[in-house]
C-alpha cells in the first residue's frame, strides 16, 4: 500500500475516524479496495436553505469524511457531510448570512462565485484566511436589481483553491426570478470531476497535470456516476447546469430533446435561445429549459480541445479520460415515458442588464494571459502570469473609478485556452477574436481562446473595494495567473 504525500496528509488529515493509520510519510488509509461506481441511481438532489423575509441564515462546516462519490464512500471534504454542498436559494434584496466553520487543516476562505455583492470586509473578500479551528461570518447584501440565476459558492484561498475544489468543497446558490417561470420540475446539476486511486481516495495531483490543468478520472453529476432521471413526454424541466471542475471544458449534448438556454452565467437573455450543444468552461453555469420527447436520451461530455504546451501531452488524451471517448461520457439518462404533460404558459420576457455597446467607455485596457518556461526556476516549471507578472496579494494591479465603464482586450499568448473571471462585475462580450456579437451576452467566466483575444466591457458600479481577476483552470490560478483590482 502506498502512503499518501504529506500534502494529502494536510487535505486530508485529522479525520478521526476508524480504518485509519498514521504512518512515517503521512497517512495511510485502510478503506476497502476501490469500487466501480454505481451508476442508474435516481437523480439525488443537494439539501436547500431559502431565504424569508429578506435573509438567510446558514452555517457551512467545511470538514474531511467519509462522502459518498459514484455510491460508494470515499475520503474527501466537503460542506455539511455532503458532496455538493447546501444549495442556497435567495431573492434580489436578499441579506445572506454565512457562518464559514473550517474544520480543515489547511487554511479556506469562501468565494461566492458569480454574486454581484461587495468585496469588501466580510462580503465576498477572498483576501480572508480563516485558519483551521476558526469561523468567520461572512455578510452578502445584494441589490435590489441583482440577475436572476445560477451561482456557486466555493474555496479561494490563493495556493489550495484546485486542492480544495477536486476533493469535494463546492455547492450552488440560485437568485430566484423575480416574475416566476411555469415548469414540470427543476433540478440542480452539479458537475464535477475528480480522481480515485486505488483505494479509492483522491491521490496527489503530478505537477505536469497541475501546468495543464488537472482533468479526473470521474465526471459527476451531483456526486453521481450516469445517473438517471425520469419524466413525461412533453413536460418542460428547468435545469441548473455548473462547471465546478477545476480545468475540463464541458461539451454538453442531449440528443432527442428540445434545448432552450435561458442565459448563462448572471447573463438572462430576454427569450430563451434553442441550441443543440452546450460549451461551459470550468466556473460557467447554464439556466437551461428541456422540453421532453418520448424515449432515452443520454447527456453526454463530449471531449473539447483547450489546447496544450509544445512538448507538454494535452488534456483529453489517453484511455483514463472518459470525455475523450467517440461518445464522450455519459453524465445521466433521461427516461421519458407515460402520459403527456399538459403544456405550460410561455416563459415571460425578460429584461436583462443594461446593453453597454452604445455606453462611453471611460477607460481600455489590455489584459494579456501568459503560460510559459520560467527562467531560474525548476527543470520543466511553467509560469503564469497576467501583463507579465504572477500573482501577489499586496500589489494592486488595477485601479478603476467607480461608476466607470471600461473596455478590456483579453489577450491570449499561450497554446491553450484560458477561461478569465472577474469577481462583483460581470463582464459583457463585444468581441471574440473581432467578430462581433449579434446581441448583448454576459458572462462571468468568458473564455479566452488559445492566440485569440476577447473584448469585454464591464460598468464598475454599485461597489468599491479590492478583489481579484483571474484564469479559472484553477491549477493555472494558483501558480499565479491571478491580479488584483481595486474600484475607488
Amino acid at each position: 500500500m502506498k502512503p499518501i504525500s504529506r500534502r494529502q496528509a494536510l487535505l486530508l488529515g485529522g479525520l478521526g475516524i476508524a480504518g485509519t493509520a498514521v504512518g512515517g510519510a503521512g497517512l495511510i488509509w485502510t478503506l476497502a479496495s476501490r469500487e466501480a461506481p454505481v451508476t442508474g441511481s435516481e437523480l439525488i438532489q443537494p439539501p436547500e436553505e431559502r431565504s424569508t423575509n429578506g435573509q438567510l441564515q446558514v452555517r457551512l462546516e467545511a470538514a474531511p469524511g467519509r462522502m459518498q462519490l459514484a455510491g460508494q464512500p470515499h475520503l474527501s471534504l466537503g460542506y455539511n457531510g455532503g458532496i455538493p454542498g447546501p444549495t442556497l436559494r435567495v431573492r434580489a434584496g436578499d441579506v445572506l448570512n454565512v457562518r464559514l466553520v473550517n474544520k480543515l487543516t489547511q487554511t479556506t476562505n469562501l468565494h461566492v462565485h458569480g454574486l454581484h455583492v461587495s468585496p469588501e470586509g466580510n462580503g465576498d473578500n477572498v483576501f480572508v484566511s480563516i485558519d483551521p479551528g476558526s469561523t468567520f461570518d461572512y455578510e452578502y447584501k445584494l441589490p435590489r436589481d441583482h440577475p436572476p440565476g445560477v451561482y456557486w459558492y466555493h474555496p479561494h484561498h490563493h495556493g489550495m483553491v484546485a486542492d480544495q475544489i477536486f476533493a469535494g468543497l463546492f455547492g450552488t446558490i440560485i437568485v430566484e426570478d423575480p416574475e416566476p417561470i411555469e415548469t414540470s420540475v427543476e433540478r440542480v446539476l452539479v458537475i464535477s470531476d475528480t480522481t480515485l486511486d486505488g483505494l479509492g481516495n483522491i491521490p496527489e495531483v503530478p505537477a505536469m497535470e497541475r501546468m495543464m490543468g488537472r482533468e479526473g478520472e470521474l465526471i459527476l453529476v451531483n456526486g453521481q456516476s450516469n445517473l438517471q432521471l425520469s419524466a413525461r413526454p412533453g413536460e418542460r424541466e428547468r435545469w441548473r447546469i455548473i462547471n465546478t471542475c477545476v480545468a475540463r471544458y464541458l461539451r454538453l449534448r442531449l440528443d432527442g430533446q428540445q434545448l432552450q438556454l435561458l442565459g448563462m452565467d448572471s447573463g438572462r437573455f430576454p427569450t430563451p435561445e434553442t441550441l443543440d450543444e452546450l460549451l461551459l468552461t470550468p466556473g460557467n453555469r447554464a439556466d437551461l429549459l428541456v422540453t421532453t420527447t418520448a424515449g432515452d436520451s443520454v447527456l453526454r461530455a463530449l471531449y473539447q480541445n483547450r489546447g496544450s504546451m509544445p512538448g507538454m501531452m494535452g488534456p483529453g488524451f489517453g484511455a483514463r479520460n472518459p470525455a475523450d471517448q467517440p461518445d464522450g461520457a455519459a453524465l445521466a439518462t433521461l427516461r421519458v415515458s407515460g402520459e403527456p404533460a399538459a403544456p405550460l404558459m410561455p416563459v415571460p420576457v425578460y429584461q436583462g442588464l443594461a446593453d453597454l455597446r452604445s455606453s462611453a467607455v471611460a477607460a481600455r485596457r489590455q489584459v494579456v494571459l501568459a503560460a510559459g518556461m520560467g527562467m531560474g526556476m525548476g527543470a520543466g516549471m511553467m509560469r503564469f502570469t497576467i501583463n507579465g507578472r504572477e500573482f501577489n496579494q499586496a500589489r494592486t494591479d488595477t485601479t478603476v473609478a467607480d461608476g466607470n465603464v471600461e473596455e478590456w482586450t483579453l489577450i491570449n499568448t499561450s497554446p491553450m485556452d484560458h477561461p478569465f473571471h472577474l469577481h462583483v462585475w460581470p463582464m459583457q462580450i463585444i468581441e471574440v477574436n473581432g467578430q462581433g456579437m449579434d446581441n448583448a451576452v454576459w458572462q462571468d467566466v468568458v473564455n479566452v481562446p488559445a492566440h485569440g483575444r476577447v473584448k469585454v466591457r464591464m460598468a464598475f458600479k454599485d461597489f468599491r473595494g479590492r478583489s481579484v481577476y483571474h484564469c479559472h483552470i484553477l491549477d493555472h490560478e494558483d501558480l499565479g495567473m491571478m491580479g488584483v483590482i481595486e474600484v475607488q
